[in-house]
């Protein structure tokens, strides 16, 4: 799995390395799903001026947000990949290009503080979040929203990280 890191906008995580996280995270979401190919996957901390940016040019929402999801393959059905053709592939490394995620840090600390949990236990949700909808899963109706509430909570306590 190739994954890339981009935390120049973010501000010091003096806690946990957001980078291992990111890895421990996405490789549980894509086990968990039985993703059968190696994946390549980035993730951006961004200010909050920038995610805003972000969410007007792609959802037309003018407002700071939590994280993005930019999904490269469309999934007829959520996490079966039985539909992957050959152009979803990196021809450099053979790997599945999965997406983009972008996590307004700032944001990310103040949804720690609120909920009352820790910040890594917020950046693995917002990670484990975004891993789905690469993967073809949206929260759009009640029982969508219940699916990837319960494959969220399975992946974060699969690694040991508890509210």
């Amino acid at each position: 799995m190739t994954l890339y890191f981009d935390a120049s906008e973010g501000i010091n995580l003096p806690d946990f390395s957001c980078e291992e996280l990111f890895n421990a995270v996405a490789e549980r979401v894509l086990s968990m799903e039985g993703c059968p190919f190696e994946c390549e996957i980035s993730l951006s901390l961004v200010s909050p001026e920038r995610i805003k940016e972000l969410n007007r040019n792609f959802r037309g929402i003018d407002k700071v947000t939590d994280v993005l999801s930019f999904p490269f393959q469309e999934f007829e059905t959520p996490g079966v990949f039985k539909d992957i053709d050959e152009s979803s592939f990196n021809p450099e490394n053979k790997e599945l290009m999965l997406g983009d995620i972008v996590i307004c840090q700032e944001k990310a600390v103040s949804q720690a503080e609120e909920y009352g949990h820790s910040l890594k236990r917020e950046f693995a949700f917002l990670i484990a979040h975004s891993m789905l909808h690469l993967l073809g899963f949206d929260h759009e109706e009640k029982e969508d929203e219940r699916l990837m509430t319960e494959k969220q909570e399975e992946a974060l306590s699969s690694l040991g990280i508890e509210r």
